[in-house]
């Protein structure tokens, strides 16, 4: 069979799969505080993932209460060196870059000859999605064997927090090529950012398997999930995370999308589709550090505001 073709299968036999019930199985059978069990999995994933266990804080599986506590393992504090320059936008995860570049106008790139908006990653609001028209974007794809912890690519202050209900696909390379909209049609966690940079939005994309995830601020954020989209507003009470400190975690693997203003900066010339990359890793340069209009965070239609 093709590649092509098998990847095309792959795809499609996912549309018929119950994703939201399988990552609540999943996240039964992950949090499970059965020591035998635990250990089990623990054992099996370090030995088929070749996970290197050297750079944990804690490298005894005995101190993990459950496999998900050893899959989001804090690292050891010089495991990820931060980049030194500040003036430098920084990896917020270990993984591999699945796009980065430009925008044309609102859309960014997918996958080869596949786009998507802003606008639908972020909720579907043109309003909420304008700061980033022409600006720049990275995708970066975290495989089971890295890092699950998230940090932050540059210092700001959180203005909104989306969380925009949607599907469950897998997010790697094979399904991203095949299913349209995927970034935009997931289950995810939008952030709203405001940085020296101007408006920054992370967006942490879940996908089949991924039990749950949580930011430091909040706490679990999904699940539950919900039918409509729920905005937490900050701008009363501002919250601000200083540049590679930990904003959040997958609990499975996913990924996660970085967007930024137009000429606010340049990325590194050797990064492309495929690159790795790790925490705290330089991606590139701020152009200028000029004071940003504020993002516009209302959603039509919501059915949670949290101040």
């Amino acid at each position: 069979m093709k590649p092509r073709l098998r990847q095309r299968l792959f795809a499609l036999s996912q549309y018929a799969l119950p994703q939201h019930t399988l990552s609540r199985l999943m996240r039964i059978v992950t949090h499970s505080q059965n020591r035998r069990w635990k250990d089990l999995l623990a054992r099996a994933f370090i030995r088929v993932y070749g996970v290197n266990m050297a750079e944990a804080l804690e490298t005894s599986l005995e101190a993990y209460a459950s496999f998900n506590d050893f899959f989001t393992r804090s690292l050891r504090a010089d495991a990820r060196p931060l980049c030194a320059d500040c003036a430098t936008i920084t990896s917020p995860a270990d993984g591999a870059i699945s796009q980065i570049g430009g925008l044309d106008q609102d859309k960014l790139m997918q996958a080869k000859g596949a786009t998507f908006t802003a606008t639908a990653l972020l909720g579907g609001d043109a309003a909420r999605a304008e700061p980033f028209r022409d600006g720049e974007f990275a995708t970066i794809y975290l495989s089971p064997r890295d890092y699950h912890r998230l940090h932050m690519p540059l210092t700001g202050t959180l203005k909104a927090m989306l969380h925009v209900p949607g599907r469950l696909f897998s997010v790697n390379a094979a399904t991203t090529a095949s299913v349209p909209n995927l970034f935009a049609r997931n289950e995810r966690i939008v952030t709203l950012f405001e940085t020296a940079a101007g408006p920054m939005a992370l967006v942490l994309v879940g996908a089949i398997f991924v039990s749950s995830i949580e930011t430091v601020w909040h706490g679990v954020v999904t699940p539950p999930s919900a039918r409509t989209v729920r905005i937490w507003d900050y701008s009363s009470s501002p919250i601000t995370l200083a540049r590679g400190e930990e904003l959040g975690r997958f609990n499975m693997g996913s990924t996660i999308i970085m967007l930024f203003g137009k000429d606010k900066l340049k990325w590194r010339e050797d990064l492309s589709e495929g690159s790795r990359v790790q925490v705290g890793q330089a991606l590139g340069c701020l152009l200028n550090a000029a004071p940003q209009a504020s993002l516009d965070v209302n959603e039509p239609g919501a059915v949670e505001s949290i101040h």
